[in-house]
């Protein structure tokens, strides 16, 4: 077993010491992440693992809006090992078992956005049983991270429902208008924006369920109240007249909004419920309720709240491909590897 390279070291090592961290994926969060570690006092890029071969070779600097700063970006998994460094920051689109168990038996920490992490009760035994595996070969440990799901599915809902002696319900409601979004291939493609009116294809859905149902069950488990399942649908809402936004155009009664609920489901009704409502438009038919981009949470006990959560960004900001603001709000879980 090797020795971890983030084991506790004197006080006087540790506020010197620079880690050296990679960066995996570099899409809009992947960017904003690389350019907190480019900035960050106590971090040293160690390299930036990219997907596209149109990426690769290119500066990390440049793939995140900042001066070059020497450090070019790979498309192999064997140059990131060979870097050795203390950490890489797992950022994905989904979870490869192969590659995160290769980073860790390696001896290389992972912090990852993948939400399969924060509920470990509820992972795949197998997946489970691997990643433990791996984590006591190279003596490492995977910490779980994230805004959404993490800090606004977990973080806030404890604080709110420490005061409550009795909960009946508690509904997070997330708000993303994507006007400003200039990622054709990612509003289109992926996600299917602009299509024309048809059913809500349910593997969406799917996809939420298994990126914020752990995160329920974790605040279901952590009042005492645990979910008997997690449930996940969703619809659409189409564009009431030709709409322009910064990807490209949606004709009128093409799709413009999708809203997906995932259902933490106590004893045959709903107890905790995600419903993530992303838009291009306000001018919808049918009509939907949608607030500016942030969240609400509403509390139904015997302390009721209803709680707002604004991001004071501006749209063109908040949208931009490369992040220009480093601070982000997280919350995480850590599983670690029994010594």
């Amino acid at each position: 077993m090797q020795e971890n390279p983030l084991s506790p070291s004197p006080a006087g090592e540790q506020s010197i010491r620079k880690y050296r961290v990679v960066q995996w994926s570099t899409g809009t969060i992947g960017a904003c992440a690389l350019r907190a570690v480019i900035e960050h006092p106590h971090m040293s890029l160690a390299g930036v693992y990219v997907h596209g071969r149109d990426k690769a070779g290119r500066d990390a600097g440049e793939l995140c809006g900042t001066a070059s700063i020497g450090v070019a970006a790979t498309a192999s998994i064997d140059d990131i090992v060979e870097l050795g460094p203390d950490c890489v920051l797992y950022m994905p689109p989904s979870l490869n078992l192969g590659e995160l168990c290769r980073l860790l038996t390696a001896g290389i920490n992972v912090v990852t956005t993948c939400g399969t992490f924060h509920h470990l009760a509820s992972m795949d035994p197998d997946v489970r049983a691997q990643v433990q595996t791996a984590c006591e070969i190279g003596g490492t440990s995977v910490h779980s991270t994230g805004s959404s799901p993490g800090f606004i599915t977990e973080a806030v809902p404890l604080v709110l429902t420490s005061i409550q002696r009795q909960l009946t319900a508690l509904a997070i409601d997330e708000y993303a208008d994507l006007s400003q979004r200039n990622s054709p291939e990612l509003l289109f493609d992926l996600m299917g924006y602009g299509r024309p009116a048809g059913p809500f294809e349910q593997f969406r859905a799917d996809y939420l369920r298994a990126s914020f149902g752990p995160s329920l069950r974790l605040v279901a488990d952590a009042i005492g109240l645990p979910l008997d399942s997690v449930e996940a649908s969703g619809e659409l809402a189409m564009a009431s007249h030709d709409t322009t936004i910064a990807a490209g155009t949606i004709d009128v009664g093409n799709v413009a909004a999708q809203r997906i609920t995932v259902s933490g489901i106590r004893r045959g009704r709903p107890l905790i419920r995600f419903r993530a409502t992303w838009y291009c438009t306000t001018d919808l038919d049918p009509a939907w309720e949608v607030r500016e981009t942030g969240w609400h949470v509403s509390v139904d006990g015997d302390a009721p709240l209803e709680v707002t959560l604004r991001m004071p960004v501006p749209l063109d900001r908040m949208a931009a491909p490369r992040c220009t603001q480093a601070g982000r709000t997280r919350t995480c879980r850590r599983t670690q590897a029994r010594r």
